[in-house]
């Protein structure tokens, strides 16, 4: 057999590879041990390219025509969107005011129609009219078809306070509804009169209705040193109800009306201060026939006695 000749190069005179340390570099091991840290890896994630972005971006608007460009750009944008038809409002509605304050709210709005819908701030707007007395709460939308919509509920007047400084109509609460400049404005309203009635408005028209069956003779209530109410009749009487209970005792007074006609007799004054012992204070008619029947000088107008002087005539 022929001889097979081995052609490799023999292994001792093959050159010896150089083995590659499989370890990290020192500065390569710190690299990965930073980029291991979520701080690291956000700033060069987001960080250095928002970096970059802000520069270019303030290099570039560092030129005031370059900014003033941008700017007319933006508001040329604004402004066409805003103007187009579907944002405008041309006509505005208002429901359950009456004519002084529907004319009050469409004064209020801050532009004439037709306007954007974004020229009107409407949280601003519900704001400004809410200063208005006699509105109890307002519902301010745009509805389709360009129409602003105001849904208004009014203060209900409930009676009138006159005090030092005039006349004003107050509802339920004693809140201030308007001011009128005479009594005679609003008849078909009970009056109240003196500081801090006002603040005690749900009280008087307790006895307003407690009142029915003599409520054609009153004429008022008067709130006095601001912790008790006196009800005024006519022909000068009233009666003096007391801080607690006022409701009880003025019952009680009409009930005692009722079964000895007490109010329709000559009395000035019923005083119910003290509920256990009520006072009654006799008009002057009623006090001279006492003093007439035990012979005593009778009373004047004013409620002094009368002196009378008698002549003396000589021979």
């Amino acid at each position: 057999m022929p001889d097979v000749i081995d052609h490799r190069p023999d292994r001792a005179q093959q050159p010896e590879r150089i083995k590659r340390d499989p370890a990290p570099t020192r500065l390569q091991y710190r690299l990965e041990r930073m980029w291991l840290r979520p701080l690291w890896r956000r700033t060069v994630r987001v960080g250095v390219p928002s970096f970059l972005i802000a520069l270019t971006a303030g290099l570039w608007l560092a030129d005031d025509d370059r900014r003033a460009r941008l700017t007319g750009g933006v508001q040329q944008v604004i402004d066409k969107v805003q103007s187009r038809e579907e944002f405008q409002i041309h006509t505005m509605t208002v429901e359950g005011a009456s004519p002084v304050v529907d004319k009050a709210l469409r004064a209020m709005l801050p532009v004439e129609l037709p306007a954007s819908s974004f020229d009107i701030d409407l949280a601003a707007l519900r704001l400004q009219v809410m200063q208005l007395d006699a509105i109890e709460s307002i519902d301010l939308r745009i509805k389709p078809g360009g129409i602003l919509s105001a849904v208004v509920k009014e203060r209900e007047p409930a009676v009138l306070w006159r005090h030092s400084r005039g006349i004003e109509i107050l509802d339920r609460t004693g809140r201030r509804v308007a001011s009128v400049t005479a009594r005679d404005v609003r008849p078909d309203l009970p009056l109240i009169a003196g500081e801090g009635a006002d603040l005690s408005v749900p009280e008087a028209l307790s006895l307003i209705d407690a009142a029915g069956p003599i409520l054609p003779r009153v004429r008022g209530l008067v709130r006095r040193g601001e912790r008790r109410w006196d009800l005024v009749l006519d022909h000068g009487q009233k009666i003096m109800l007391p801080p607690e209970g006022s409701v009880i005792a003025l019952q009680a007074a009409i009930a005692l009306d009722r079964s000895q006609d007490m109010l329709g007799r000559d009395i000035t004054t019923v005083d119910l201060r003290n509920p256990s012992r009520p006072v009654l204070r006799l008009g002057v008619d009623a006090r001279n026939t006492i003093r007439e029947a035990r012979g005593l000088a009778l009373l004047g107008p004013d409620g002094k006695v009368i002196i009378q002087q008698e002549e003396k005539t000589g021979g």
